[in-house]
């Protein structure tokens, strides 16, 4: 396998830290800046608030300067957030970050595939993602414990640093006999017109639906934690720690799911037991134990839900966008994003007229939702096929 791939896996890493690293630093930073809770989990938001347009419009660019521009701002970008003095302007960079990430997973994720053979493309996707599973596996955990008891700033300056090692690899080993022989030719107008396809935005709705049921909790899993169920940071990083093994575990499990059962119908399953996952964090918040083992299996259930998600989308361009596959995969990273920004909204939003505790019930009914519209437009799918098959 080229190694320009493991390359992709080591900037999706240092992506995936500065990403989900600030859900277990939210109480460190509003200390610091001297802002509330509430809005520090903003934070989160304004980076995930990627636009899924960006890629379209630089569909024609080379691979290697796409990728080199995104790790570029994520460096400077990484070194801004280190020097904020205040919280506005830490949001804004982070929104212009956000940007990058976004555009950095779609054009990795389709270059990987082209790099390798039709045989081996799946594994090829395989190690770009597990950058971002390990950094939250490893990654996240041991920056919430040194964030809190030493320096957040020092955590996003070492993520800057990292960038930079990052694309110091995409100028050696990217070269142009590793580029994809099959140049991006697509104009920016007919991939933005691929990605308004009724039936993938009903696909990437779920997706939105999903990260806003998972993340209106997990944006403040520390403050949750810290206050609620009132445990120590030891006690956090351990919590954040299994949320990133167990998002591993929800990949291959993913996979699995829908290999071996009806893809629906698993996807169904998922959605419920995300649900019920979340009732647990709000029925168990006095108990220590059971909180760091619901925050562990919330990752199985939400990255398996990820994985069915991806697998559904990319199969359902296949059939009605086959020229537009790629553009396919940055709506589907796209609705995942902006469902872990509008998470963290409806949690600042819970949490201002509600109360902190009742953020995972909030997640709970978000999540019901999502599978009451997965229900229905495979029951939908379902009659039109008949109906096909009938003439």
């Amino acid at each position: 396998m080229p190694a320009a791939i493991y390359v992709f896996s080591l900037c999706t890493f240092a992506f995936g830290l500065s990403e989900f690293v600030v859900a277990g630093l939210v109480s460190a930073i509003a200390a610091d800046l001297d802002s509330k809770i509430a809005a520090v989990g903003t934070a989160i938001a304004a980076y995930a608030m990627g636009a899924p347009f960006i890629t379209a419009l630089v569909s024609h660019w080379r691979d290697k300067h796409i990728l080199m521009l995104a790790m570029a701002v994520l460096a400077v970008g990484s070194v801004l957030m280190s020097l904020s003095p205040n919280l506005p302007m830490l949001l804004v960079i982070r929104f212009l970050v956000g940007l990058g990430h976004g555009v950095f997973m779609v054009v990795a994720s389709d270059a990987a595939t082209k790099l390798v053979d039709q045989k081996r493309s799946g594994r090829a996707l395989s190690v770009v993602w597990i950058g971002l599973t390990l950094a939250l596996a490893f990654g996240v955990p041991i920056g919430t414990f040194l964030g809190s008891i030493w320096s957040w700033r020092g955590i996003f300056m070492s993520i800057g640093v990292l960038s930079l090692l990052s694309m110091l690899g995409l100028l050696l080993f990217m070269t142009s006999s590793t580029e994809p022989s099959d140049g991006r030719q697509a104009s920016a107008w007919k991939g933005i017109k691929a990605i308004t396809h009724p039936q993938l935005l009903i696909t990437a709705g779920i997706g939105v639906l999903v990260s806003i049921a998972t993340f209106s909790f997990f944006t403040f899993v520390s403050p949750y934690l810290l206050r609620i169920t009132e445990v120590d940071v030891q006690r956090l990083s351990l919590g954040m720690l299994l949320f990133g093994l167990c998002s591993i575990v929800g990949n291959l499990l993913g996979g699995y799911q829908v290999d071996k059962m009806d893809a629906n119908r698993s996807t169904v399953m998922a959605l419920a037991g995300l649900a019920i996952n979340l009732i647990g964090l709000y029925w168990f918040s006095g108990s220590a134990l059971m909180m760091t083992l619901l925050v562990g299996t919330l990752g199985v259930f939400f990255f398996s839900i990820v994985t069915m998600l991806t697998l559904r989308l990319l199969k359902q361009a296949q059939c009605y966008i086959p020229e537009s596959t790629a553009v396919a995969a940055g709506l589907n990273i796209a609705s995942f994003n902006l469902g872990t920004a509008l998470g963290g909204v409806l949690g600042s939003i819970t949490i201002a007229f509600g109360s902190l505790s009742h953020i995972p019930l909030v997640g709970a009914l978000v999540a019901a939702l999502a599978a009451s519209v997965l229900f229905l437009q495979t029951k939908h799918s379902s009659t039109q096929s008949t109906q096909i098959q009938q003439r």
